[in-house]
């Protein structure tokens, strides 16, 4: 089953890189009583990902901090070494977005959006998506049906509909 407009997310665990290296970060406390936007990415540094819809989220951050929302978190199937150097790569880091590690895919296959595609490498991967959660129950979802483009989950495509 996939997520929908109105479910609560499923309890979830990432990894980030701390101080002492990768640390788990709880999704659920991030979420309590907040408003936050989280967008998925099938892989860090390929084309869409890094070229579109990451700066997407970089560009609309002021924005998005306008209408209330609390964070931006990035998560994609990656390890968290990933994660981190994306992050600084692209900006994200140094934009205020999280850059959150679904090493295994479980967060991804959990809200139904996870695919995997033989033929290009990637396995257990999330769809691309965004969505606005409140106290973690999903308000808007926005989910790419095509791959390549992020012309339905960009920042600008979520912040329109917020």
């Amino acid at each position: 089953m996939t997520i929908s407009v109105g479910d609560r997310l499923p309890a979830a665990t990432f990894l980030q890189i701390g101080e002492n290296g990768p640390a788990p970060v709880e999704l659920a406390p991030r979420l309590a009583g907040r408003k936050v936007v989280i967008f998925a990415t099938p892989a860090a540094y390929s084309g869409t990902c890094t070229n579109a819809h990451v700066p997407s989220f970089i560009r609309t951050k002021a924005a998005f901090l306008a209408k209330g929302v609390s964070e931006i978190i990035c998560i994609a199937a990656n390890d968290p070494f990933v994660m981190k150097a994306w992050g600084e790569s692209t900006g994200a880091t140094a934009a205020g977005i999280s850059m959150l590690s679904d090493a295994d895919g479980s967060f991804a296959q959990a809200l139904g959006l996870s695919f995997s595609n033989p033929a290009t490498g990637l396995y257990n991967r999330s769809s691309r998506y965004s969505m606005l959660v409140e106290d973690g129950v999903v308000k808007v979802l926005r989910r790419e049906m095509k791959g390549g483009t992020c012309e339905i989950s960009g920042g600008e495509a979520l912040l329109a509909e917020i």
